[in-house]
């Protein structure tokens, strides 16, 4: 597997991480809908579409919401570069998302 935001970041969020007592677990840590895309677990390779995630010590909120920082993240950053070619575009994995809830229901 390739590193994950929360590897990269350090912030500790993840399950069992050392922040979860004082910040709670990331969203972007369990969202399992999203897993296995550019190489992750869950959406831990495709945090920028997922609500709720907190970076930089703050919630960002909604996609609408982030996806400007998260343009300008060097995580963000660094997974294009690594899946050129293959980066899954944020539509694409918006339907993943929707797709998966479908499925599910």
């Amino acid at each position: 597997m390739k590193m994950n935001c929360w590897e990269h970041k350090r912030c500790g969020r993840e399950p069992e991480g050392s922040k979860v007592q004082e910040l709670g677990v990331c969203a972007a840590a369990v969202e399992k809908r999203l897993d296995g895309v550019h190489g992750g677990i869950n959406a831990g390779r495709t945090c920028w579409v997922v609500a709720g995630t907190l970076c930089g010590g703050e919630v960002q909120g909604t996609f609408a919401e982030k996806m400007g920082n998260c343009r300008k993240c060097d995580f963000y950053q660094a997974v294009w570069h690594e899946e050129v070619g293959d980066f899954e575009t944020v539509s694409q994995l918006h339907e993943r998302l929707i797709r998966a809830r479908v499925a599910a229901s």
